[in-house]
């Protein structure tokens, strides 16, 4: 059976995440992946990178309205491994936080952690203040992991692009997904 893992791409700055996430799963042959592109993320797309929305949909197995909350990936029924938000912005993780579905991209993570699946939050934001911990507590004890995008320099980047796949990286092994 193929793996699933649900890709949402919220507005926070750091777009790049996602689309080099989805640029490593496009190349995973048994992977599917399930991509949901926020409003506001579509405009931080344009701002920050050279890539088109639609160039990103395109390394995407499926792809979503993320006002569409009717569709197969907002229910717990639909078989997903995992979904992880990268970047999530400090507004869909306190929607998460507070089980508050206003549309597919906060409806799909809820689904996740009702049926006891791995949501991971690449939350994109500095500096926190205690509203933001204390969210992120919250969602730590019930099986979120939050995953900043954080870099290390152990390894001697040399480019941002280093940096890029480090985060990814450590992303990818939340699912145990060889990089």
């Amino acid at each position: 059976m193929r793996k699933r893992l649900i890709i949402a791409i919220s507005g926070a700055s750091g777009a790049i995440y996602g689309i080099r996430l989805l640029e490593v799963l496009s190349k995973i042959p048994q992977l599917e992946t399930h991509l949901i592109i926020s409003e506001p993320a579509r405009r931080t797309i344009v701002e920050e990178t050279n890539w088109t929305v639609s160039q990103i949909e395109a390394l995407a197995s499926f792809v979503y309205d993320n006002q569409d909350i009717g569709a197969c990936i907002s229910s717990g029924s639909f078989i997903r491994d995992g979904m992880i938000i990268i970047p999530c912005s400090i507004k869909s993780m306190s929607a998460i936080t507070m089980s508050y579905n206003e549309n597919l991209m906060t409806r799909s993570a809820d689904a996740t952690l009702k049926e006891g699946k791995r949501l991971v939050l690449v939350v994109r934001e500095t500096p926190l203040h205690s509203g933001h911990l204390k969210s992120m507590v919250e969602l730590s004890q019930r099986g979120v992991t939050i995953l900043p995008p954080m870099p290390a320099f152990y390894h001697h980047p040399k480019t941002v692009d280093d940096i890029i796949n480090q985060t990814v990286g450590k992303v990818l092994e939340q699912f145990n997904i060889d990089h």
